[in-house]
C-alpha cells in the first residue's frame, strides 16, 4: 500500500489536517473554485473520511474566512467570494458523495427519519445549516435542506406535508432569536420537536432552552441527536411568547422595536452634533454609520426579548473592536448610547441595560475586567 499520498503521512493526522485547510484557505483567498474543490478531492482520495473534510476541514476554514473579514485582513468582497466559493465545494462533493454513501461513519443505515434543515426567516448564513444537511446525508438519513430564510408558515407547511421527524434550525445573529421563538412554537404546535444551532443561541445554548428547543453546539453533536428519537412536543401545552417569557408583558421590547426607525433617525441627527466629525462623512460612511445605530437598536431590542443585558454588551465590545481595527475611534459609541438612552429614559429594563453596556464597554477599552 502506497501511503505517500496519505494527509497524515510521515506526520500527525492534526499536520494533515493543517495542510489541506491551507490549501483550502489559499484557495478561497485567490477566489479559485476550481483549485478549493480539487483541494478536497484529493483529500478525501488521500483517505481523509467524508465528515471530517465538512467539519473538520471546510468549517474551520470558513470560521476563520469570518475571523479575518472581522479583523479588517480581507474585505467585503473576498469574504462573499470566499462563502460562496465553499458553498460549490460543498456542492460538489455532495455530487461526489450521492453514489457513494458508505463514506460516512454510519454506512449502511437506512433513510428511516426524515428530518429538516433549515435557516429562520431572516437569516442567510446559510453554510453552517447546510454542512449539518450533508452529514445527516452522509449517515445515511433523509434529509430535506431548505436553505436560508425560510418564512416560518413555508417552513410550518413543509413539515405537514413531508411528515417531517424532527427539524433543525439554525441562526448566526442573536437579532433572529424573536423569530426564531415564533417559528420554534409553530413547529412544536404541529407536534414536531425542534434542535437549534448557531452562533445566535449563546456560547452555551442559553437562549436555546429558553425560546423551547433543544441545542447542539456544533454539527456533530447536532447529528448525533438528531438521529435518536427527540421527544415529541405537546401542541396542546404551547404558549405565547408572554406566557414562557413574563418580562415581556412590560411591552419595553415591543415599544423599543415598533420605535426603531425613529430611534436610529433621532440619534443619527443628534450624533451629528456630538461628533464633528461626522459633518464631513462621505455618503458610504453615513450610511454605515445608519447600519451600525441600527444593529444597536436591534440588539438592544433583542436583550430586552430574552432579558440578558449580557447578549447587548458582548455584541458592543465586539463592535468596539471591529472598529477599532478599521481606524474609527470605537468612544464613538459612548454618545450613541447616551443619545438612544435619553430616548428610552422611561423604559427600566432599557435603562438598565444601556448603563451595564456603558460600563463594559469602559472596561472592555481600558483593558479591566467589568464589575459584577
Amino acid at each position: 500500500m502506497n501511503t505517500s499520498s496519505h494527509p497524515s503521512s510521515g506526520s500527525s493526522p492534526a499536520a494533515g489536517l493543517d495542510t489541506t485547510r491551507d490549501r483550502l484557505w489559499d484557495a478561497l483567498l485567490e477566489g479559485d473554485e476550481y483549485a478549493a474543490v480539487q483541494a478536497a478531492r484529493s483529500a478525501l482520495d488521500a483517505g481523509l473520511a467524508a465528515e471530517a473534510l465538512l467539519l473538520d476541514v471546510l468549517a474551520p476554514v470558513q470560521r476563520r474566512i469570518g475571523d479575518a473579514w472581522a479583523g479588517n485582513r480581507i474585505t467585503v468582497a473576498q469574504e462573499h467570494t470566499a462563502t460562496n466559493i465553499s458553498d460549490r465545494v460543498v456542492a460538489a462533493l455532495a455530487l461526489h458523495f450521492a453514489g457513494r454513501r458508505g463514506l460516512g461513519d454510519r454506512s449502511g443505515r437506512t433513510a428511516d427519519r426524515r428530518l429538516t434543515v433549515a435557516c429562520v426567516s431572516g437569516e442567510w448564513h446559510a453554510l453552517p445549516a447546510r454542512l449539518l444537511a450533508e452529514v445527516l446525508k452522509l449517515r445515511g438519513r433523509q434529509v430535506d435542506f431548505l436553505g436560508a430564510h425560510v418564512p416560518t408558515p413555508h417552513l410550518i407547511s413543509h413539515l405537514h406535508r413531508t411528515g417531517a421527524d424532527a427539524v433543525a434550525l439554525s441562526a448566526s445573529l442573536a437579532v433572529r432569536l424573536p423569530t426564531v421563538h415564533t417559528t420554534v412554537n409553530a413547529c412544536r404546535s404541529a407536534g414536531v420537536p425542534v434542535l437549534a444551532g448557531g452562533a445566535a443561541f449563546g456560547r452555551d445554548g442559553r437562549y436555546a432552552g429558553m425560546l423551547g428547543a433543544l441545542w447542539a453546539d456544533d454539527a456533530r453533536g447536532a447529528a448525533g441527536l438528531l438521529e435518536g428519537d427527540l421527544p415529541r412536543p405537546d401542541p396542546a401545552a404551547v404558549g405565547q411568547p408572554a406566557d414562557e417569557l413574563p418580562h415581556l408583558e412590560d411591552q419595553e421590547y415591543t415599544l423599543v422595536t415598533r420605535s426603531a426607525a425613529q430611534l436610529v433617525q433621532h440619534t443619527l441627527g443628534a450624533l451629528e452634533d456630538r461628533v464633528p466629525a461626522m459633518k464631513t462623512y462621505t455618503e458610504r460612511q453615513r450610511q454605515y454609520t445608519a447600519e451600525d445605530v441600527a444593529y444597536i437598536v436591534d440588539f438592544l431590542a433583542t436583550a430586552l426579548y430574552v432579558d440578558d443585558a449580557a447578549l447587548f454588551t458582548d455584541f458592543l465590545s465586539w463592535t468596539a473592536d471591529v472598529l477599532a481595527v478599521r481606524d474609527v475611534a470605537p468612544d464613538v459609541l459612548f454618545p450613541a448610547l447616551d443619545v438612544i438612552g435619553g430616548q428610552l429614559k422611561d423604559f427600566p429594563r432599557a435603562t438598565g441595560v444601556l448603563n451595564r453596556a456603558e460600563e463594559t464597554l469602559t472596561a472592555h477599552l481600558d483593558g479591566t475586567p467589568p464589575g459584577p
